[in-house]
């Protein structure tokens, strides 16, 4: 039985074309803004893999300033709060809030687990009109350790008082949904850009176009079982 759904936040639930368009502002570029999202990730895993942990807002300031200087783009301190606050004020796909719905009218808890801090989550969520939706939210911050590494995934399992087998992550980040599989939860992967799911990660067990398909699969499982 399907208990509880845990929703990886950014790009997932929270769109970032708004995003995209204020890197594009700065660097005249539209690419950027996915080459920094590629740095902050493989940052997060360097540190989490020697055992290390700094908080996201820190590391994405850091990565920030030095994809700036790769591309010999100077920005100052107010440019930079300009970039990264943009973050709080993501909206949410299209097919988010019914989604979101569905799962609570079947009575499936509705979890985001991010890599953000617990106040910009709050913000995040808030902002995007969704916070309502949620039945409670969690940051690596408890963990101080990044997505994908197992500590996050069995820690809320711990706190919710859930067996891995009672629980769905859904993200549209392979990377993501590999970490949790491995950790020994249920994974679903709801495809948001064309890019394939990496072929040597742990496959997912449920592969949709949009959310909404996503959990009515997950929801179908309990009614099938």
């Amino acid at each position: 039985m399907i208990k509880s759904v845990f929703f990886d936040m950014n790009e997932t639930l929270l769109d970032l074309n708004l995003l995209q368009s204020k890197f594009a502002e700065y660097f005249d570029n539209v690419n950027v803004m996915k080459y920094w999202f590629t740095q902050l990730l493989h940052s997060s895993i360097v540190i989490a893999a020697m055992n290390n942990y700094i908080e996201f807002g820190t590391l994405a300031l850091s990565v920030l300033e030095s994809v700036a200087s790769e591309y010999n783009v100077v920005l100052n301190e107010k440019d930079l709060k300009d970039i990264l606050s943009t973050f709080k004020d993501l909206a949410p796909h299209k097919d988010v809030k019914e989604a979101l719905r569905l799962l609570r009218a079947n009575d499936i808890q509705v979890t985001a687990v991010s890599n953000s801090s617990l106040a910009m989550m709050k913000e995040q969520l808030t902002n995007a009109n969704i916070i309502n939706l949620f039945d409670s939210y969690y940051s690596v911050d408890s963990v101080k350790k990044y997505k994908p590494f197992a500590p996050i995934y069995h820690y809320v399992t711990m706190i919710e008082g859930l067996d891995n087998s009672e629980v769905f992550m859904v993200a549209t980040h392979d990377w993501d949904l590999y970490g949790a599989k491995n950790a020994g939860l249920n994974t679903a992967y709801v495809k948001r850009k064309n890019s394939i799911y990496n072929p040597n990660y742990l496959q997912s067990d449920i592969f949709e176009d949009n959310l909404v398909d996503t959990v009515k699969s997950i929801i179908n499982l309990n009614q099938t079982n």
